[in-house]
């Protein structure tokens, strides 16, 4: 898929809300627009040899090219060229768009490896990953039940939690709502599935994929920053917020048939995704590549911005870049252990090794957080002494104020100053910065469940057996004697 057929394909009668008004075409409207076209350029960067892309062979016998996520992988080398791709994209959108296309090729990919985990559903499986990864389909995924009487199981909770209302000789009815499909209103497809504690009631218990215009299928969107700066600012002063807002819809399935070809998993086990581990392991891979391209960035810019005001040779301040820069390394490192010492996976394949992927899921929403907080923290009033508005400098009645007041250090002119700021406030302070901690704090689920599947997986492959082994070993070397020859 190109750039140009992927913005046609997003012309399907979708049903998008903003502003109580029906967005009658996403790819036109100020709220999506730009980001779409942001996203194009990652399809049309695919075909392009000038952009360095490392595209590889499908493995479906159509003899066309893919993004390697998309692709099970069967070595270390399959994964390394899976995370240099995800790093391509990533820089494209300078690690601020969490979920293009290739970050639901966490789970596509897994159709094709762990196909004995969908039982009857198994040809499904085989069929959507094949025609994701010949034509790149951008798929969301909706996994979360609405914040709303968490008190209670999703049975008893099912006025709003999603659910099959009744069975068809054709497929199942779905209703109910998710929270919250971000970036749906710009995607193919939504990945939509149960994600929790296990249910008794079949009917909450179902995975399944969910076309984006299919009747019933509703998506309410959350105030746009993309069309805020249109309306009231320019690009110059929200340089992020402008251009890369993935938008977080609520996704309403009112009544939407879903055909069994696209049901994947339907009330066998009362655990709908949480019995494929694969999809555990591969997810945090790409939020861990793309963190490290976002810290990449921020931690450029904070650099850039310390020298503008003249506090980079502090030694204080030196001591907190250099945190920035550590913390910055140690997520790309844990790239580089999640790839190149693999688990073996089912059926041939290999899954970024855990050990890694716990201590990403551990680690790295305190350690955007505290990246913030240094920001906050060293640059001060300098984040907002700035002028309201590009206008300011096309006014001759202010420009001379602004040139002398206003400069950066070490020679550099009001504009750059401004501009270099600017651009760090919107990736910290601004609405879009704060939505963006919200994010790196839960996307990979609540605080305590991200440590709780650590020690499940710890339980579950042995981990804590051998560490509870290594203990019981130095104990026996010594009793109330002393030690033991």
């Amino acid at each position: 898929m190109t750039g140009a057929e992927y913005i046609e394909s997003l012309r399907d009668d979708r049903t998008v809300y903003l502003e109580g008004e029906r967005v009658a075409d996403v790819t036109e409207h100020p709220a999506f627009a730009d980001s779409i076209r942001r996203i194009a350029r990652m399809y049309d960067a695919v075909h392009d040899p000038a952009s360095g892309f490392p595209a590889v062979p499908t493995d479906t016998g159509s003899g066309g090219v893919t993004h390697p996520f998309f692709k099970a992988a069967r070595s270390a080398e399959d994964l390394i060229a899976s995370r240099d791709a995800i790093s391509h994209w990533a820089r494209m959108s300078y690690g601020w768009m969490g979920r293009t296309p290739d970050y639901k090729a966490s789970f596509l990919a897994t159709l094709g490896s762990n196909t004995e985990f969908y039982g009857e559903f198994a040809p499904n499986a085989t069929r959507w990953y094949a025609e994701s990864q010949e034509r790149l389909l951008y798929w969301n995924h909706a996994l979360v039940n609405p914040p709303i009487d968490r008190h209670l199981d999703p049975e008893d909770s099912a006025d709003v939690v999603v659910h099959v209302e009744r069975e068809t000789d054709s497929g199942v009815v779905l209703s109910g709502a998710k929270v919250v499909a971000t970036g749906s209103a710009m995607t193919h497809l939504g990945f939509v599935a149960h994600s929790g504690a296990p249910v008794k009631d079949k009917r909450f218990d179902i995975i399944a994929a969910v076309p984006m215009n299919a009747p019933g299928v509703k998506l309410i969107s959350r105030t746009s920053y993309a069309q805020t700066v249109r309306r009231t600012s320019a690009v110059f002063d929200h340089p992020l917020s402008s251009r890369f807002d993935e938008n977080d819809p609520i996704l309403v399935l009112d009544r939407v048939e879903v055909p069994w070809e696209n049901v994947f998993h339907y009330g066998a086990n009362g655990i709908g995704l949480r019995g494929n581990p694969s999809f555990g392991l591969r997810f945090p891979m790409h939020g861990a590549t793309r963190l490290a391209v976002k810290l990449d960035f921020i931690a450029g810019l904070l650099a850039k911005s310390l020298r503008l005001t003249g506090t980079s040779e502090f030694r204080g301040v030196q001591t907190r870049l250099g945190e920035v820069l550590g913390l910055r390394s140690m997520i790309w490192s844990l790239t580089e252990a999640m790839v190149r010492a693999p688990e073996e996976g089912p059926a041939g394949s290999v899954d970024p090794n855990l050990g890694a992927v716990n201590a990403y899921r551990t680690v790295a929403a305190q350690a955007y957080a505290r990246v913030r907080e240094i920001v906050l923290q060293d640059l001060g009033s300098a984040l907002i002494y700035l002028p309201s508005s590009v206008k300011d400098f096309k006014s001759p009645e202010i420009r001379g104020y602004l040139d002398k007041y206003v400069r950066g250090s070490g020679g550099v002119d009001a504009l750059e100053r401004v501009k270099t700021l600017k651009l760090l406030w919107d990736a910290v302070g601004s609405e879009f910065g704060g939505r963006h901690e919200l994010y790196e704090r839960n996307y990979q689920g609540n605080h305590e469940l991200v440590r709780m599947l650590v020690v499940e997986s710890m339980e579950r492959t042995g981990g804590l057996a051998r560490l509870d082994d290594f203990v019981e070993q130095a104990m026996a070397e010594y009793d109330l004697d002393g030690e033991i020859e």
